[in-house]
């Protein structure tokens, strides 16, 4: 067993083993079974049981022991720090590993994308992409679910000063079309982008929304035109894809709410 460093407080160590000795298979215990669970003897359980009734944390019916909600405002100032990238980066992670594909997190910032989180898999742009990088907007599989989740108005100004420049044969050039492509993604909740920002590139995206339902980022996997028809995008990767951009936004939602 190592030992503890000199700046271990024993004490709050101590004190903390009391309180997570109540779970969901034990949500009240007596002195005894909390003295067993952490290790400590009667007495000293006992003192901190009770200094954890009197701050509000624990209850007592002088038998038996359980926590109260305060306890949550141990973990509030942990989950009210917590930024986008902090929140989404295990659910790209998951994501990567289970679809073996790159995954991305991004915000809208004037007529672009910025990536703010990332799991690479593979390299299958000429550029590396890293936090950061900025792509347009009308031509990204995310830029296009975070115009479509812009309030009407908002996105029409979005279409009045954009420069659309042609990055492949296949890129969206006028406005006209890309309304026309912005009103799928609203209508599907997704969007497919096919090799319009490179050559080869196949990059599907979803909403990721905030705690009052509004979009706020976008979550994508990208993927080479050689591993993946556009229909076996949809079919294989899409389902995880929306799983975990509802995953996410309910992370974001308990943050935000707790802030």
């Amino acid at each position: 067993m190592t030992e503890p460093s000199p700046d271990y407080v024993q004490s709050l160590g101590r004190g903390l083993a009391v309180i997570r000795s109540f779970d969901a298979g034990h949500p009240r215990r007596t002195l005894s079974e909390v003295a067993r669970a952490t290790d400590l003897t009667r007495a000293t359980a006992r003192r901190f049981l009770l200094t954890l009734v009197e701050l509000g944390y624990v209850r007592t019916d002088g038998s038996q022991f359980w926590l109260t909600p305060r306890v949550l405002e141990l973990g509030y100032s942990y989950l009210s720090s917590l930024s986008l990238p902090e929140v989404a980066g295990p659910h790209l992670e998951s994501l990567a590993n289970q679809v073996h594909e790159s995954t991305s997190v991004s915000i809208l910032d004037g007529e672009d994308i910025v990536y703010v989180a990332r799991v690479p898999v593979s390299r299958i742009m000429t550029v590396s992409i890293t936090i950061g990088t900025r792509f347009p907007a009308f031509s990204t599989s995310m830029g296009r679910v975070l115009l479509a989740g812009m309030p009407e108005q908002a996105f029409e100004e979005y279409l009045a000063k954009v420069t659309f420049t042609p990055l492949t044969d296949r890129t969206v050039l006028s406005a006209d079309q890309l309304r026309e492509q912005v009103g799928k993604t609203r209508e599907a909740g997704y969007c497919l982008v096919d090799q319009e920002l490179e050559q080869g590139l196949r990059s599907m995206a979803a909403p990721i929304r905030d705690h009052t339902g509004a979009v706020c980022a976008a979550v994508n996997i990208s993927t080479h035109a050689a591993r993946y028809t556009a229909d076996s995008v949809r079919t294989d990767l899409l389902p995880p894809l929306l799983s975990t951009a509802s995953a996410i936004s309910a992370d974001l939602a308990r943050v935000q709410n707790h802030a």
